[in-house]
């Protein structure tokens, strides 16, 4: 029989570790937990020497995981909520997969074009199908690690991700789900929207784009960065520029913009989701998937 070790962590220590790095400090993590600040420092102590690393740089301000502690509570996150997919389906492991209904928790990452016009019909679906599970979506900015980054970190257990030429953390599972286009988005009648400045927003043009957009020598600098692709659009519709957007920013677009194809060579970019190799046969995740793959055949 398999035996712990002095190095093994038991999963409250994982929790002390979660709980400080979540809340920024020692006595906040204290809190949310309801333990005392010295058990806590005590667990994370022990935590340290066990993997041998420092974990957290302590100061007058709180405390924030070193490089090492990031990996360890990336870690430890995962490690927690498979435990709690393990509490949540083992009981139905006697039982057919096909009897077997998914239920709990089912933490969503997307960005922001995905979560208005991609994951709403998603979700419809997924609770139809199946009323015990509970989606949790927060919607991330894709910069960066982005999305994908969300899972890595075991903050989310799937992402709705952006693929090509994305730098996706190592180590995780990931399929593509469609390809979109981009066109060119400009205001109604205008005619001539190339000749228009430049409206954009930091999420756009990601390396999967660069190439195409560096050899288009009538593109502008952007005179207008605006904070997201919604708010693109309504500048574009007052007047105030063009723009090039992927397709699903442009689902439900209003009639004061006009939407031109942009030929034969245009950009275009994945979309998929990412998950972890742990979590991709858990019920939850094949449920969502599944309901991705049949809304995404549409798009």
């Amino acid at each position: 029989m398999a035996r712990t070790t002095d190095t093994d962590l038991a999963p409250h220590e994982l929790r002390i570790l979660v709980a400080v790095a979540d809340a920024g400090g020692f006595s906040a993590g204290a809190v949310t937990l309801g333990l005392t600040q010295s058990a806590v420092s005590r667990s994370v102590r022990g935590s340290e020497r066990k993997i041998g690393a420092v974990l957290f740089e302590r100061g007058r301000n709180g405390a924030r995981p070193t490089a090492a502690g990031e990996q360890a509570v990336a870690h430890a996150r995962r490690v927690l909520r498979l435990l709690d997919v393990l509490v949540a389906e083992a009981p139905g492991s006697v039982r057919s997969d096909a009897a077997r209904e998914p239920e709990g928790p089912l933490r969503i990452a997307a960005f922001r074009s995905s979560a208005l016009h991609l994951l709403p019909a998603v979700l419809q679906r997924l609770r139809e199908r199946h009323p015990g599970i509970e989606p949790q979506v927060r919607i991330v900015r894709e910069l960066g690690r982005g999305t994908a980054g969300e899972v890595a970190d075991g903050r989310a257990d799937l992402a709705i991700a952006t693929l090509d030429g994305a730098r996706l953390p190592a180590g995780l599972v990931v399929h593509g789900l469609f390809e979109e286009s981009y066109s060119l988005v400009y205001p109604a009648g205008h005619p001539a929207p190339r000749a228009l400045p430049l409206v954009d927003w930091a999420e756009n043009c990601g390396s999967y784009t660069r190439a195409w957009w560096g050899a288009q020598d009538w593109i502008p600098g952007a005179t207008i960065e605006a904070e997201d692709d919604g708010a693109v659009l309504t500048l574009v519709g007052g007047g105030h520029g063009m723009a090039i957007m992927p397709a699903l920013s442009l689902v439900g677009a209003p009639d004061s913009v006009e939407i031109t194809d942009l030929g034969p060579k245009r950009p275009t970019r994945r979309v998929g989701y990412v998950t972890t190799p742990e979590l991709a046969g858990s019920a939850v995740v094949r449920a969502l998937v599944r309901e991705l793959r049949a809304t995404s055949s549409a798009v």
